[in-house]
């Protein structure tokens, strides 16, 4: 999916391979587990509440979180298997770092990094629980895009829309299409972020985008088992993402098969 950035126009949709046999479209009806593209939301909310910035450093060391009800006890890996130590704000997104993402929303607020989510666009079931920083909530398609524009634009969140304009055979005009905005971030985090997210394009889990020869920012995306992969992402004035996955959740892409792949 591709929104024109400035008016939330879409520009280009793939929802499926083939309409006969599935008119389910992926890109507006699958709610999908979104991974490490959600980290983004996390860290927005951080820099715009906390004052965080690129040079904040985070402890990427080992943690558990023990749950008293059925006492068990979650503790969060890193996608590598190995920690950093005390390491910048920056690298932690370049790197998709597991830890330091739970730990930032463990600074924000579960309660307050779910209100970011819902300011970007983001409608789908957030479970108010730490995994969330990892991308355990779902989200579809163009609401993942829709935030990514947002970074884009300002911090000024742009409604997506298919149909710019309908007209009569006389070419009289029968409904128009009116851009709806809201703002979701302010001018100065959605900077900073643009900024973490184009050093992921650049030296991060997405530098295969440097291929495109084009000043990209963005995010990769993977699920547990590999049955998830996502890059969104954006240039000036377009932001696009891509999903590829089986319909059945569980079924995997196969191993290694991440996002920035």
């Amino acid at each position: 999916l591709a929104l024109d950035v400035r008016t939330g126009a879409v520009r280009a949709m793939v929802g499926g391979y083939d309409f006969e046999r599935s008119q389910f479209n992926r890109a507006t009806q699958a709610m999908r587990q979104v991974g490490s593209a959600f980290k983004p939301v996390v860290y927005a909310a951080a820099i715009e509440t906390l004052g965080w910035t690129p040079a904040t450093v985070i402890v990427d060391a080992p943690l558990s979180f023990p749950n008293p009800w059925n006492k068990t006890v979650w503790s969060p890996q890193n996608y590598d298997g190995t920690y950093l130590g005390p390491i910048p704000l920056r690298r932690a997104v370049e790197q998709s770092r597991n830890v330091p993402a739970v730990k930032t929303l463990q600074a924000v607020g579960i309660d307050r990094g779910i209100e970011y989510a819902r300011r970007l666009g983001l409608g789908g079931e957030l479970p108010p629980f730490l995994p969330i920083a990892l991308g355990a909530g779902e989200a579809t398609l163009t609401e993942m895009v829709d935030a990514f524009a947002a970074f884009a634009n300002q911090g000024l969140r742009m409604r997506p829309f298919l149909i710019e304009r309908i007209a009569d055979r006389d070419g009289n005009v029968i409904e128009q299409a009116t851009p709806r905005a809201s703002d979701a971030l302010r001018a100065d985090t959605a900077f900073v972020l643009t900024s973490l997210l184009r050093g992921v394009a650049e030296r991060g889990t997405a530098a295969r985008a440097r291929r495109l020869g084009r000043p990209v920012a963005g995010k990769t995306g993977t699920t547990n088992d590999f049955t998830d992969a996502w890059f969104v992402g954006y240039a000036p004035a377009l932001a696009a993402g891509v999903w590829v996955g089986f319909d059945e959740k569980k079924d995997s892409l196969g191993p290694g098969a991440d996002g920035g792949r």
